[in-house]
């Protein structure tokens, strides 16, 4: 089965994610979590049902932590933030929904999954998450250009006051 979102193509044959075309390395666990939560896109998935895909009963974690230690890394993966996502969001103290649309493709034949969102076509619903997407990451990175401007104007005024010392420094000397 393909799954593809975004930029994405997580491929469950190859157990591959893939970023426009390249790989993205993920640890089996978050592996797993990815695979579930875009195979059930637009429905809650519970911390549960997390669990219980990730571990077996017999396994003896601490699975809150495991489950967020998981979630963090797919995160990380996707370039996603917890807190303005456009991948996964978070429905405290359920669980988590996968947000993005979704194309799945089993055997060659395209299978859009659906995002319980009645009276809304897939195409839109799509086509409507891409703008957002690119209007999320617009803004995200005009805010990395005004950090790298303020960090240059700090720098540059910081360079501007040790040559400023250092000439008043060198007038006291000379006289």
């Amino acid at each position: 089965m393909i799954f593809r979102f975004g930029l994405f193509e997580l491929n469950t044959d190859a157990e591959q994610l893939l970023k426009t075309g390249l790989t993205v390395r993920l640890q089996p666990q978050p592996y797993k979590l990815l695979c579930l939560l875009t195979s059930q896109a637009g429905k809650v998935v519970t911390r549960d049902d997390i669990r219980t895909t990730l571990w077996t009963d017999e396994t003896f974690v601490d699975y809150e932590q495991g489950v967020n230690f998981a979630m963090k890394q797919v995160r990380e993966a996707l370039g996603d933030d917890a807190d303005n996502p456009v991948y996964i969001q978070t429905i405290p103290k359920r669980g988590y929904r996968f947000i993005a649309p979704v194309d799945a493709t089993a055997r060659g034949v395209p299978q859009p999954i659906q995002l319980n969102r009645p009276g809304t076509d897939f195409n839109l619903q799509k086509a409507l998450w891409f703008n957002i997407a690119e209007l999320r990451l617009a803004e995200e990175s005009r805010r990395q250009r005004q950090r790298a401007a303020k960090t240059a104007a700090l720098w540059g005024g910081l360079a501007l006051a040790v040559a400023a010392l250092a000439l008043a420094v060198a007038v006291l000397l000379w006289r």
